[in-house]
């Protein structure tokens, strides 16, 4: 199993003064973070996309143009593109830019987002939701598969032969797709033979089960080798020194940012000890000390059939800049060797 980060390069307040972080020292934050991640061993760091006031991921190829810079040998991806809300032309252009950068080191991971802002913000009906990425999934697919495409649709005018460059260092640049619960869309995957994200926001991680089956069933059916049908997960975490004290470090921030999304969707308000459930053995959160965080990386594993990825989303808008290195530093030298060999 691999094991890496991804940020959603969330606002911040510092838990200690109580001062608000600035944008331009937040992203060199977040740059030193991703030195740090490669530095340690972790296999990846993600950067989301978001359009909202709280995160500075509008712009993921920015951001991971000059991760690539200060890196070596970590991978570098999205987490993710949303591309139901973007041009599939310029997002291989982008990221195949970003491969050359990187000399080989990018994952694209495409979805539709978990928030709807980017759909009226780019002028697009959200009730177009699922065609978008679909015929976008599509166009992306064959710039991937050749450099001189003819393609037509509803959602973009139709391409003629037109030559699309730079071309990746990476042949084919590796594109993941990312999911929740839907069942259409794990199908949707295994069919065209790709990577699978599983974002694990909330619930069992084990309740994923039988959607990674039907993925796995699906690919096999379509003709795709068993070894290309990979999974990963993405999920809310956080390494700390014991487990009450990574709790204790992360509580104020995740019921800050659960309240927020509560009021927003009209949810029941967050409290302490729906946090501690979802930090639990069987929870969602991966949370606590290396061992435990591991052991729970290892059976979590074993219940979905095999992970060949794991991304533990470590966002949080009340973590000091001190405590994230921390925990960067503890999941690369600790969790990761201890399951290595999953």
């Amino acid at each position: 199993m691999h094991v890496g980060v991804d940020s959603f390069v969330s606002t911040v307040t510092d838990p200690a003064t109580g001062r608000v972080v600035g944008a331009e020292e937040r992203i060199e934050h977040l740059l030193e973070e991703i030195a740090l991640a490669d530095a340690a061993g972790l296999h990846s760091f993600g950067i989301g996309e978001h359009h909202r006031e709280e995160y500075y991921d509008s712009a993921p190829p920015v951001i991971l143009g000059a991760a690539a810079a200060r890196t070596s040998r970590i991978r570098l991806g999205s987490a993710v593109t949303v591309l139901s809300a973007a041009d599939p032309v310029r997002v291989f252009q982008q990221f195949a830019t970003l491969d050359l950068i990187a000399k080989g080191r990018i994952d694209l991971v495409v979805g539709r987002g978990s928030f709807t802002e980017a759909f009226p913000l780019f002028g697009l009906d959200l009730g177009d939701y699922d065609t978008l990425f679909a015929e976008k999934l599509d166009l992306l697919l064959r710039i991937r598969d050749s450099t001189h495409v003819r393609w037509s649709g509803r959602h973009r005018p139709a391409l003629t032969g037109q030559g699309v460059y730079p071309r990746p260092a990476q042949d084919p640049l590796p594109i993941w797709v990312g999911v929740g619960g839907t069942p259409e869309s794990f199908v949707r995957a295994g069919v065209l033979g790709l990577p699978l994200m599983v974002a694990i926001i909330g619930g069992e991680p084990r309740r994923f089960g039988p959607l990674v089956d039907l993925y796995r069933r699906a690919g096999a059916e379509a003709g795709h080798p068993p070894a290309e049908l990979k999974v990963g997960l993405h999920v809310f975490g956080y390494v700390g020194d014991s487990v009450r004290s990574a709790a204790d470090t992360i509580y104020p921030g995740w019921y800050r940012m659960f309240t927020q999304v509560a009021r927003e969707r009209g949810f029941r308000a967050p409290t302490r000890a729906q946090f501690d459930a979802t930090s639990g053995p069987d929870g969602a959160f991966f949370l606590g000390d290396p061992d435990t965080v591991a052991t729970k990386l290892r059976r979590v594993s074993e219940q979905l059939g095999g992970v060949d990825r794991v991304s533990l989303q470590m966002t949080n808008p009340r973590l000091a800049h001190a405590d994230l290195l921390r925990g960067i530093e503890l999941l690369g030298t600790e969790v990761a060797p201890r399951v290595a060999d999953v």
